[in-house]
């Protein structure tokens, strides 16, 4: 349940617009926000239209709409932005520094969604359960003439060699359930500043050549961007899961389809590099159960939104402690 946050006694009048809240769900109670001022609720926004909504806003919240210098330098009651998300790359943190407008994120939210997704994911593939699905629904299981079909094999984690990229909390955690499954895990740390000496760290090439299953979990920056590349996606082994659950740019769309075409690999991918999903993009043409792809959902859980929402309110009411 979200606290009962009560606004600073200041005498402070907030304009607060939301610019993308259909992001954060319909089943959301955003009426706790209107305890610091005047509430305006747009369901999406595009980038036209950003200007004229935040000119007299002096908090908005975005969650992934860009805000950049321009936008700032002509909304001069604007001093606060709460970003919706952790990452903060739809925002010029450099103007906005430079302006004297404060930025705010919610870190560690979705930690249990996205590593519950992740296994969701990853057991859509390894059961083949879409074919599994349609195999009975479209009553080849009732003419069958046996109890069972064994017709696509599948595997147990236990025993299996999981390398996860990226090591920060979600990683970790994944490690973890992954752990208590039976799989041998290891890791890639894009930043080089993880280490941890509960699992072996190895390079990229080496993790990818020797893992079954490969989940991402990194943000997305100059050194993550076609991480996964036409080169990389060769070293996994054939029939290896794939899994992206970080960022989409950090695996090049193109090679993966064609990875996928040649029924080398099999994936499971959250985040697609531009958001939604057009129509010409490669993936979209892989007519294969091999692949499954959710609308950048790992983060969304219920309990998820309303840990992101009380974030919101508590950034924003320490903002108004400050001032």
């Amino acid at each position: 349940m979200i606290k009962n946050i009560q606004p600073n006694s200041k005498d402070f009048y907030m304009n607060i617009v939301i610019l993308d809240a259909k992001t954060l769900g319909d089943d959301l109670d955003l009426t706790p926000l209107k305890k610091f001022g005047k509430l305006v609720v747009y369901e999406t926004t595009n980038p036209s239209e950003t200007y004229e909504r935040i000119a007299n806003a002096t908090i908005v919240i975005t969650n992934k709409v860009m805000i950049g210098r321009l936008h700032m330098q002509r909304t001069p009651l604007l001093k606060l932005i709460c970003v919706a998300a952790t990452g903060m790359n739809n925002i010029d943190l450099k103007a906005a520094k430079e302006i004297g407008i404060e930025v705010k994120n919610v870190a560690g939210y979705s930690t249990q969604s996205v590593v519950q997704h992740t296994f969701a994911m990853l057991f859509y593939l390894i059961e083949n359960l879409c074919y599994y699905d349609k195999f009975v629904k479209h009553g080849e299981w009732s003419h069958s003439g046996i109890f069972t079909d064994v017709s696509r094999p599948f595997f147990e984690i236990a025993g299996k060699s999981w390398g996860i990229i990226g090591f920060g909390a979600i990683g970790q955690e994944v490690a973890r359930v992954a752990t208590a499954f039976g799989a041998n895990i290891s890791y890639h740390s894009t930043s080089g500043q993880n280490s941890n000496t509960n699992y072996p760290q190895k390079s990229l090439e080496s993790l990818l050549r020797e893992s079954d299953i490969v989940s991402i979990h990194a943000p997305l920056n100059d050194t993550t961007h076609d991480l996964i590349s036409a080169e990389t996606i060769a070293f996994l082994k054939h029939n290896a899961i794939l899994l992206n659950l970080g960022r989409g740019g950090i695996v090049n769309e193109t090679a993966l389809a064609s990875a996928l075409n040649e029924c080398k690999i099999y994936a499971g991918i959250d985040v697609i590099e531009t958001e939604p999903i057009a129509k010409d993009n490669p993936l979209m043409q892989c007519d294969t159960d091999r692949l499954f792809i959710t609308p950048h959902i790992a983060w969304a859980s219920k309990e998820a939104r309303v840990k992101l929402l009380e974030g919101i309110l508590h950034n924003i009411q320490t903002y108004l402690e400050t001032i």
